[in-house]
């Protein structure tokens, strides 16, 4: 049973400092019922931890920490809280009130950096292969035109085309018509040929070129790879883990939002169940003194999207993992729906 004992006061250094930043010594722990067992064998089994470097010592006589590798075992052994009735119904009332894709990826991330109480991080859905389901041709005047394309999941692209002529109207309701004829129910992976096949034919203004490029284009999505934060003030609530320098470049990692995606990719893979990394575990120096929790959303068959928590790595794994879990899945429901 030593294994287990030693694993159980690990947890509760780790729980004790999360709630209360302090250092947690044996005299703190023995007063915990489902430890059981005096000061000194904790004291023995904290030195054990200590050796194995899961726990650390921050100063003499004080008590102990956790250490990247303390905090790994306890994110291992321990499975995510579950979210309370209250907080579930918190999720489906207020991203259900959400109007469209835009709408509903805001909402998500002021909700998970509400939950979590950290810096929020969500992808926008991936629209690769969402069908088209309407285009719009807009005049602007005798040598421009603006193509709007409407997805299936509600997602809005516009693009200016240049006309390089004065089109008659006949002639310009003529390729509104056939360029939606061509891309309604078409997905993006097959529209590209569709459209160039279309614009090729005989009779074909030069501008229908333009045209389908930029159908094509709007189609796939301008945004799949754009992400938004919410919670970066939530750094600041956690001044005492890091030191001004290190806050100032975990910023500076936000903004760099290929950085950060490539992390979150290598993190959830082709999995959509939680992925935690802590500390040195993101191989970046900048996030060296953070924890990330993520996870992917949305259908394979539409490209796996991302959203996630950072913050210090004395965060609440088991509330984080379920708060980013449970808003994945909600997610991953609205954009397969």
């Amino acid at each position: 049973m030593t294994d287990d004992r030693r694993r159980a006061v690990l947890h509760a250094i780790v729980e004790g400092y999360v709630s209360t930043s302090e250092p947690v010594g044996s005299k703190a722990l023995s007063t915990r019922q489902e430890l059981g067992v005096s000061p000194a064998t904790i004291r023995n089994d904290m030195a054990a931890l200590e050796e194995e470097g899961l726990i650390a010592q921050p100063h003499t006589s004080a008590g102990r920490i956790p250490t990247d590798k303390g905090y790994r075992s306890f994110v291992d052994h321990v499975a995510a809280s579950a979210l309370q009735d209250s907080q579930k119904r918190a999720i489906t009332t207020f991203l259900s009130d959400a109007v469209d894709v835009n709408d509903v990826v805001e909402r998500s991330v002021r909700l998970l950096s509400q939950l979590t109480r950290q810096v929020a991080v969500v992808q926008y859905p991936s629209v690769r292969e969402s069908a088209v389901r309407r285009v719009e041709l807009v005049r602007m005047g005798a040598e421009r035109a603006l193509a709007v394309v409407v997805s299936a999941d509600a997602r809005v692209e516009q693009a200016t085309i240049a006309l390089g002529e004065d089109p008659s109207e006949q002639e310009f309701e003529r390729l509104a018509r056939e360029v939606n004829q061509v891309s309604v129910t078409a997905t993006p992976s097959s529209l590209q040929g569709d459209l160039d096949a279309w614009a090729a034919h005989d009779g074909q203004p030069d501008w229908a070129a333009s045209l389908a490029a930029a159908v094509a284009k709007s189609a796939r999505g301008g945004t799949v790879e754009r992400v938004v934060f919410a919670g970066t003030a939530n750094l600041a609530r956690a001044g005492t883990d890091f030191e001004a320098d290190a806050m100032g470049s975990v910023l500076d990692a936000l903004e760099e939002q290929v950085v950060l995606l490539r992390l979150l990719h290598e993190m959830t893979g082709q999995s959509q169940d939680v992925a935690v990394r802590i500390g040195s575990e993101t191989q970046h120096e900048s996030l060296a003194r953070t924890s990330i929790v993520a996870a992917g959303y949305g259908a394979d068959n539409g490209g796996l999207s991302l959203l996630g928590a950072l913050g210090p790595t004395r965060m609440d794994y088991p509330g984080t993992m379920a708060a980013v879990r449970a808003v994945a899945r909600y997610l991953s429901k609205v954009v397969e729906a």
